[in-house]
Parts: structure tokens; sequence; C-alpha cells
């Protein structure tokens, strides 16, 4: 039986490259979330989140970052499992759209990977981010399947820059627009 040359050359490829593809470690969630501010940091562990909103236990290290929060636990928790219901095809359509860019880029500010250089980076990562989040929830999403669902072990929340938005904005409709401002404009004109 005779093996043409790039027979030999399929198998020989095949042979060096499924080592290296069986071996590539995956990460399918986020484990922990970095809480920065200026340089300090502070890390969460996302399942020591969940079980506290889902359970109301919590490390010590967890009990310390909430008490500086100011905000009663039972409050915190509420908004760790708010849900929101939103078609995974909705939440494409708009996290795609010019409107949803924006938002992605000024939000990759505030939340993003760890190695980030670019806001595209972290733009791409909270897009993949929401739509597994909904994946996780069936439909729903609240923040810890966002969190469960963002695509790198480590999580960078920039309270600086968090500080910055929110000493903008002094209410939620503020903060829409001042996320959504932009395009908005565009599409009123057009």
């Amino acid at each position: 039986m005779k093996f043409s040359k790039f027979s030999i050359f399929k198998i020989f490829f095949l042979l060096i490259i499924s080592p290296l593809l069986i071996n590539i470690p995956k990460v399918s969630a986020a484990e922990e979330i970095k809480i920065t501010y200026g340089i300090f940091s502070r890390t969460i562990k996302v399942n020591s989140l969940k079980t506290f909103a889902k359970e109301g236990k919590s490390t010590r290290k967890l009990k310390r970052i909430l008490k500086a929060t100011g905000s009663p636990d039972n409050e915190i928790r509420k908004v760790l499992n708010k849900d929101f219901e939103v078609p995974i095809t909705i939440a494409s359509k708009l996290l795609y759209s010019e409107i949803g860019n924006v938002f992605l880029t000024r939000l990759s500010f505030i939340i993003h990977p760890t190695k980030a250089t670019d806001e595209r980076t972290g733009m791409l990562a909270l897009r993949a981010s929401v739509i597994q989040g909904i994946n996780i929830g069936n439909g729903k999403i609240n923040l810890i399947n966002f969190f469960e669902g963002y695509p790198t072990k480590t999580v960078i929340l920039d309270v600086s820059a968090l500080s910055k938005v929110m000493n903008k904005v002094e209410s939620i409709s503020e903060l829409l627009t001042f996320f959504t401002n932009s395009p908005l404009e565009k599409i009123k004109t057009n």
C-alpha cells in the first residue's frame, strides 16, 4: 500500500497537533472578581458570591467587602438575584446594534478582563457574558449569571471608573441617557 506525500503530511500533522489540542485548558466561567480602587484591590470568588446570593451565607472576606458598601445584606442579595427576562435573540440584536456597542464600550472601562489593553476586548467579553448569562438562566439574566458567563477566569471591576460614571448621573434614567446619548441622537436625525 502506497501513501502519498500529502497523506503522510496529514497523519504527521495530526499526531503532532492532537496533543496540543487535547491539553488546552478551557475557561468556561469567571472564577473571581477583582475589585480595584486605585492601587488597592480585593478579590471575591464568584462561588462565594453565588452562595451568598442564594443562601445568605458569606465568608469573612466577603463579609468585610459587603460591609464596606454600607448596604444591608438583604438588599445586596436582592440586587444579585434580580432576574431580567430577555429573549436571547433580542439581547443579541441589541448588543450588536450601534446603541449596544456604545453601551458596551463605556461599560468596558468599568468591567473588563485582567489583561485587556483595549476597549474592544472588554466589549467582546461583556457581549459574550450577557449572551452566555441569558443562556445559563434559561432566558433570564442576573448578576450571578452574568459573572458565570464571563469568558475569562478573572473579571476586573474598576470602582474608580464606576465612581466617575456615578458622579455624572443622579438617577437610572440619567445613567441610560449617559450610556446611550450619542446613538439616539443619530437615530433621531435619520
